[in-house]
């Protein structure tokens, strides 16, 4: 069982009033404060500064459990891996983390915070293993029914994409509303079935999966 963290001191606004993504700035990434913002709709990202930034979409991306897009070259994909849970969380924080990547944006308060959350068990990483050897991964965070995705890699092809369709099995569980939240929807997550919905509908059905069991598979 996860263990719940002291309470933070910082309160995070009702985003929906707000016409921006980023609504609010500063506070810190203590595991208390992580988690009371993905229950409120938030996820953080530092900014230029080394401000820490409080994101809430109003065009959210999220991935319904029943939309994956799984193509016969991806299905014929899984078959090479092995998906592990939990198995090398920091190595998968690392490996999103590459410097050289494009865009890259996890910087060392963002993994000390995270390595963290995982060891209070709240933070995961699922991941896709070929001939032991780490080829592929994602990290998020859970809590009740929300799995909140944070970052992937892939070394190997297609790595990434078998990752997520671990993640989606182990979601999917037969307990409904469970919510798979991966903050914007992008050209390369459409094509694997990300929609967008509204913020006040994510913030609606936020609410209703926080209060859900967590999914056994990844306990």
């Amino acid at each position: 069982m996860p263990i719940e963290p002291p309470a933070t001191p910082w309160d995070f606004p009702d985003p929906s009033a707000v016409a921006d993504d980023l609504i609010a700035i500063g506070a810190d990434l203590e595991p208390g404060t992580l988690l009371l913002a993905y229950r409120s709709g938030y996820f953080p990202m530092p900014l230029e500064d080394d401000d820490i930034g409080w994101w809430s979409p109003q065009r959210r991306g999220v991935l319904p459990l029943d939309g994956l897009r799984v193509s016969r070259s991806l299905r014929r994909a899984c078959r090479d891996f092995e998906i592990r849970v939990d198995t090398a969380f920091e190595e998968v924080i690392d490996a999103c983390a590459d410097p050289v990547r494009e865009g890259g944006w996890i910087d060392a308060g963002i993994r000390t915070a995270y390595v963290e959350l995982h060891r209070l068990g709240w933070a995961h990483s699922v991941e896709a293993w070929r001939d032991g050897r780490l080829a592929g991964g994602l990290y998020g965070v859970a809590t009740g029914g929300l799995f909140a995705g944070e970052s992937m890699f892939h070394r190997d092809r297609d790595a990434s994409k078998v990752a997520l369709v671990g993640l989606v099995d182990l979601l999917d569980d037969g307990v409904p509303g469970r919510l798979l939240d991966v903050q914007w929807r992008t050209d390369h997550l459409a094509s694997l079935g990300v929609v967008e919905v509204p913020r006040a509908t994510y913030l609606e059905r936020l609410r209703a999966a926080v209060v859900l069991p967590e999914p056994t598979a990844l306990g």
